[in-house]
């Protein structure tokens, strides 16, 4: 149905602008920080508070100083945070066995959390390239990331991380298969309640370059990500993804990079009604935030403007390193 609108003057649609008030309550999205997941970078140490220099306002911290930042998105009423380790390069490895190191630092951070805040939910990242030494998130063999191999080793890093007290388990590898395979692992060892938020619809992008510095996978990747990974030029591939991802047991469906990809919100969204998400990655996040450091926009203001257009699209919720800062602006 289209929409009909009378003609001028009878139709004067400034007039639902003329005030702060009416425009509120006419206003169509809003925005809280209950739709933030916060994704935070964790390293060794103790009292560690070292800044991503790619990511203004960004930090890796170490496992005590997480707690602390679990018990601000707690006061700030963000429900999630997300955790993703800068690992030693020692501990980096052909066979990736410290992904499911039951004291990895992934693992150690959440049953910090979970101790000190546990009403905070804590997602984790599935995939295998923080402990890569590859740098990719599977198995390299004869210069080809395999996939069934790679599923394998993602169902024992996913229990690990369950068995640590994971919340939400996010698998961001793009392997073929491995949300039924997580699934079916999950249900036998007895985490039924572990949900999984995929990263379905996850393009191999080149806003992503200031998450691979804070998490140290810069240098370590040999060639690229396109084999497994999305076009950037497709869409209607990303909806055959999704809707495969919700067959085989994900609760909640992610598409990433965000703003790039609005229309793949919206599309999802309307075609599914799940749970969808997107995630403001690290590019779009320098962006915004190097900008604002210079004075060339609003900080705040662009910030806000953005978090609103993926509510606009369609998403119940974001990742987003504005989570704190946007919060306290919400919360006046």
């Amino acid at each position: 149905m289209k929409p009909t609108v009378a003609p001028f003057p009878a139709a004067r649609l400034r007039r639902t602008r003329k005030s702060a008030a009416i425009r509120a309550l006419v206003s169509q999205n809003g925005l809280t920080p209950s739709d933030f997941i916060w994704p935070v970078f964790l390293r060794d140490g103790r009292d560690v508070v070292e800044a991503v220099p790619s990511m203004p306002g960004v930090n890796r911290l170490s496992v005590d100083k997480v707690v602390d930042a679990a018990r601000e998105a707690r006061d700030l009423g963000i429900p999630a945070i997300c955790l993703f380790p800068y690992t030693d390069p020692a501990k980096k490895t052909k066979d990736c066995a410290e992904a499911w190191n039951p004291d990895n630092l992934s693992n150690t951070a959440t049953r910090a959390i979970k101790d000190a805040v546990p009403d905070i939910a804590v997602m984790t990242d599935v995939a295998l390239d923080p402990y890569n030494i590859d740098g990719h998130d599977g198995f390299v063999e004869n210069g080809e990331v395999v996939n069934d191999r790679t599923v394998e080793a993602l169902v024992k890093q996913a229990l690990s991380q369950a068995e640590a007290g994971a919340d939400i388990i996010g698998p961001s590898d793009m392997m073929d298969g491995r949300i039924g395979a997580l699934r079916a692992a999950l249900e036998s060892a007895g985490h039924q309640n572990v949900l999984l938020l995929s990263y379905a619809a996850k393009y191999a992008s080149a806003f992503y370059g200031p998450f691979r510095d804070a998490v140290g996978a810069s240098g370590a990747l040999k060639g690229d990500k396109k084999t497994y990974q999305m076009d950037p030029a497709n869409s209607d591939e990303a909806l055959r993804l999704i809707q495969r991802d919700l067959s085989e047991g994900a609760d909640m469906v992610m598409v990433k990079p965000g703003m790039p990809y609005l229309d793949i919100c919206r599309r999802a969204k309307d075609l599914f009604g799940a749970p969808t998400f997107a995630y403001q990655v690290s590019g779009e996040y320098a962006m915004i935030a190097g900008a604002a450091e210079r004075g060339w926009v609003d900080g705040d203001k662009v910030m806000l403007e953005s978090l609103t257009a993926f509510k606009r699209a369609g998403c119940d919720g974001v990742l987003t390193y504005f989570a704190p800062a946007a919060a306290r602006l919400l919360n006046g």
